[in-house]
């Protein structure tokens, strides 16, 4: 079963998680999982696609804990790219997991929020519709290219409030002030990867986790800086390592000024979760229909 597997992560998730749930995990990097995506608000609604879906005769399954996601039974990605609803920006390809951190933030009409490494869009894009458009949100990417991509990303999806900066978000200036931050960090991937990749160790590395690790810090300190007194912040990775998730966290708590607002996790009916060291923090497990994604919900208190 482990054959593709780097020896430094299956020591690590053995460790993390002992032999059952490792086994599962890896079972779950295994699935090829089935195109989804959500339906975007601000140019559709959710009867319009689901009749547009049986016009096309496409098959498809609802998610119980987001009401815009719809999950593709007989039809791939490549296909879905070719209709009109995706051209016209009424929906977005994006996974399962990855809906979770907009969510779990809960973004309100005349919020003021940061999005700190925005590129491609998905979540920024679902936090102006969850918001219809009256969220103040600033999108921050470091790299020119991808900065475009966001661009255009935001531009298909009728958003209308989000300002984009192309600046590395470790370097803002700490007279920024936030009501919510979205810090979804750059991370090693460890809960997307598919083990059915020969090439692992060529994009999958420990060198790779440490970088995470020292980037995540930084982030989050500045998140901290720039986060209002009473202001909340969602950190999330597509990492199920513990390194870049609970003691990333744990390190933050320590210094005092954040708290922990636990995360209802029967709101998430049937996503499969992994335990966690820190109660109150969310940590998805690998199946056939979501990535590995970790979820943590904080609250400036001082």
């Amino acid at each position: 079963m482990k054959e593709n597997i780097p020896d430094f992560l299956y020591q690590m998730l053995l460790n993390e998680y002992g032999e059952n749930l490792t086994n599962k995990i890896i079972e779950g990097s295994f699935e090829n999982r089935p195109t989804t995506f959500r339906v975007n608000t601000l140019k559709a609604d959710i009867k319009q696609i689901e009749d547009k879906l049986n016009d096309l005769r496409i098959e498809f399954r609802r998610v119980p804990w987001n009401e815009t996601a719809f999950i593709i039974d007989n039809v791939k990605e490549n296909e879905i790219r070719e209709l009109d609803m995706y051209k016209n920006g009424e929906i977005y390809l994006q996974s399962l997991s990855s809906m979770l951190p907009p969510i779990i933030l809960n973004p309100k009409e005349g919020d003021n929020i940061l999005d700190m490494a925005a590129a491609p869009g998905g979540k920024t894009t679902q936090m102006a519709s969850m918001s219809n458009n009256k969220a103040m949100i600033t999108a921050c990417e470091k790299n020119k290219i991808r900065a475009e991509r966001l661009k255009y990303n935001l531009e298909k999806q009728g958003t209308s409030r989000v300002t984009v900066m192309l600046k590395d978000a470790r370097r803002l200036d700490d007279f920024f002030s936030f009501d919510k931050i979205l810090l979804d960090a750059p991370c090693s991937g460890s809960g997307t990867l598919n083990f059915n990749n020969d090439n692992i160790e060529k994009i999958f590395s420990k060198e790779l986790v440490d970088r995470s690790i020292k980037t995540q810090k930084e982030l989050i300190r500045k998140a901290v800086k720039v986060l209002k007194v009473n202001g909340e912040l969602i950190y999330s990775t597509c990492s199920i390592l513990k390194e870049e998730n609970e003691r990333v966290v744990e390190e933050i708590l320590k210094m005092g000024s954040m708290e922990i607002i636990p995360i209802d996790s029967k709101f998430f009916e049937n996503v499969p979760l992994l335990p966690v060291s820190i109660e109150g923090t969310i940590c998805v497990c690998p199946s056939e229909l979501y990535e590995g994604f970790f979820v943590t919900k904080l609250k400036k208190i001082k």
